[in-house]
C-alpha cells in the first residue's frame, strides 16, 4: 500500500457523524417505501410524506457533512489562525492537552525553532477516528516535526509536570469530552499550574469555554479574553486566552 501523502487529524465524534448519515439513508428509505405502499390510493397524501421524509434525510445529511468539513478542513484554518494569535517566538516549551492526532502540536512545532512542543492524551478513540500515539507521531513526522515533537500518554486532569515547565499550554476540542463538570476544571487547573508566570493558554472548544473562562479568571488569570468562531460541527466554537498572573 502507498503512504499516504497527507497527514490525518481525524473526523471529530466519528460514531456521531455516523449515524447522521446513516439516519439520513434509513428515514429517505422509509419514505419511499410509504409513498410506493401508497401511491396508488393515495396519491397526493402519499408524495407530501415523501416529501417531507426527503427533506428529513437532507437535514441528517446536512449535518453530518457540516460535521465532517470541520473536522477536515475548518478546523485546520481555525487552527492556524489562533496558534498565529499566539505570536510564538519559536524558543517556547509548549503543552498540548488532549492532543489526539497532533493537530495543535505539529502547528505550534512547525512555529518553534529551538523549542519542543508535548502533546499529552489517552488517545479515546470514540472521540476522534484513528487516534492514537503512533498516528500523531507519524502526522509529526509527515509534517517534517518529529524533532520538535514528543506525545505522551496521560490524564490532563492530573499532569506528571511540575509547577511552572511550560511556556504556552493550548488544548482544542478536548475538554469537553470530560462529562462531569469538576473533570473539566480539573484539566483547566492542571494546565494553569503548569505554567509559569507569564505563560499564554489557549483553549478551543464546542462546549463550556464560559466555564473555563471562569474558571481562569477565579485562579488569578490576566487578560482572559473570550472569542467566538461560529457554529463549527453544529455547536458554538469559542476559545479563550488568558495569561498566567
Amino acid at each position: 500500500m502507498a503512504e499516504a501523502t497527507q497527514p490525518d487529524y481525524g473526523l471529530d465524534a466519528p460514531l456521531l457523524v455516523k449515524r447522521m448519515f446513516s439516519r439520513a439513508g434509513w428515514t429517505f428509505a422509509f419514505g419511499l417505501a410509504v409513498f410506493l405502499m401508497n401511491k396508488t390510493e393515495y396519491p397526493g397524501p402519499a408524495a407530501t410524506l415523501l416529501a417531507v421524509f426527503a427533506v428529513l434525510a437532507a437535514i441528517f445529511a446536512g449535518v453530518g457533512g457540516y460535521m465532517t468539513w470541520s473536522s477536515r478542513s475548518a478546523k485546520l484554518a481555525l487552527r492556524d489562525e489562533l496558534l498565529d494569535s499566539l505570536a510564538l517566538n519559536g524558543d517556547e516549551k509548549v503543552l498540548d492537552a488532549g492532543c489526539g492526532l497532533g493537530l495543535m502540536t505539529v502547528g505550534i512545532a512547525k512555529r518553534l525553532k529551538s523549542g519542543k512542543a508535548t502533546g499529552v492524551d489517552s488517545w479515546d478513540a470514540a472521540a476522534l477516528s484513528g487516534n492514537s500515539a503512533e498516528a500523531a507521531k507519524a502526522n509529526a513526522k509527515q509534517e517534517g516535526v518529529a524533532d520538535k515533537t514528543r506525545f505522551e500518554s496521560g490524564d490532563v486532569r492530573k499532569l506528571v509536570y511540575p509547577e511552572k515547565n511550560f511556556d504556552v499550554a493550548v488544548s482544542a476540542l478536548a475538554i469537553h469530552n470530560f462529562h462531569d463538570d469538576e473533570d473539566r476544571m480539573k484539566a483547566v487547573i492542571e494546565m494553569y499550574r503548569v505554567l509559569r508566570p507569564g505563560g499564554k493558554l489557549l483553549i478551543l472548544d464546542i462546549l463550556h469555554v464560559g466555564d473555563y473562562a471562569a474558571e481562569l479568571t477565579k485562579l488569578g488569570a490576566k487578560d482572559v479574553t473570550v472569542a467566538s468562531h461560529g457554529f463549527l460541527w453544529c455547536l458554538p466554537t469559542k476559545s479563550v486566552m488568558a495569561v498566567k498572573s
